[in-house]
């Protein structure tokens, strides 16, 4: 009977719940699907990250990285309770899972409508941060729009104090090109990233200013994160240098 005890206890241990995967980065990908947005647009950025993804200098960050591996999603993000997660968790650990993850993105429907809520979009990737099966040296949210507007939901400010006081940095890519974005706006867009969404140590924001920049700037994008930014001061263009 002893020994049944001890079999059956050590059966329960080996079906129980897994440990978590172990990873060099976490990282939410919060793409702008707003009204500006036209499905023509919602496929020109999932391109541009499809392509940056399977880029072989990206995928070189990745291997060349602690645990030689990164967990991605991919979530489109409008109204507060319009937010498609478009690819979910995928670890990225070489060309064939990069294009996986990018084959799924350009092949999934768009389900994402309505207007502004960053706040909203912040404290969903908060929330797939938490709840996911894997353990991250480093965790990021990256959050593309064309606007820094929010119409409904919590507010930017509060959602980004939760989500960086929860020990997750906030990335940004302001999308300002005219023919990848919806509208121009009135304001500097760069200047709100920085003044209200991106937080956290080396958070930083990157710029697309036209449809030939964008696939450029999402690569570089994700070879900062991915690599982490240097905590020292490094000389980086203008429109790359982070917030500290």
């Amino acid at each position: 009977m002893r020994f049944l005890s001890v079999f059956l206890a050590w059966g329960l241990l080996l079906s129980g719940p897994s440990l978590s995967e172990e990873v060099d980065l976490e990282l939410v990908l919060l793409a702008d699907a707003t009204g500006s947005i036209d499905d023509e647009e919602i496929r020109f950025q999932r391109s541009g990250y499809a392509d940056a993804i399977t880029d072989p200098a990206v995928l070189n960050v990745i291997t060349g990285n602690i645990h030689g591996k990164i967990a991605v999603t991919y979530v489109e993000w409008a109204d507060m309770f319009s937010q498609d997660v478009v690819v979910g968790w995928t670890i990225i650990d070489g060309m064939a899972s990069a294009r996986e993850f990018a084959g799924t993105l350009m092949a999934a429907p768009r389900k994402a409508y309505g207007r502004n809520a960053i706040g909203a979009a912040l404290l969903k990737g908060k929330e797939l941060i938490e709840m996911n099966e894997h353990t991250g040296l480093r965790r990021v949210i990256d959050l593309s729009a064309d606007s820094a507007n929010n119409w409904n939901g919590p507010t930017i400010e509060e959602a980004r104090d939760t989500v960086v006081s929860s020990g997750i940095v906030i990335n940004g890519l302001a999308v300002l090109c005219r023919h990848c974005s919806g509208r121009p706006v009135s304001y500097d867009l760069e200047e709100m990233f920085y003044r209200k969404i991106i937080g956290g140590p080396a958070a930083f924001v990157v710029t697309a200013d036209s449809t030939e920049t964008f696939a450029d700037a999402v690569r570089k994008k994700l070879i900062l994160e991915i690599a982490g930014t240097p905590k020292n001061p490094i000389h980086l263009p203008l429109r790359l240098a982070g917030r500290r």
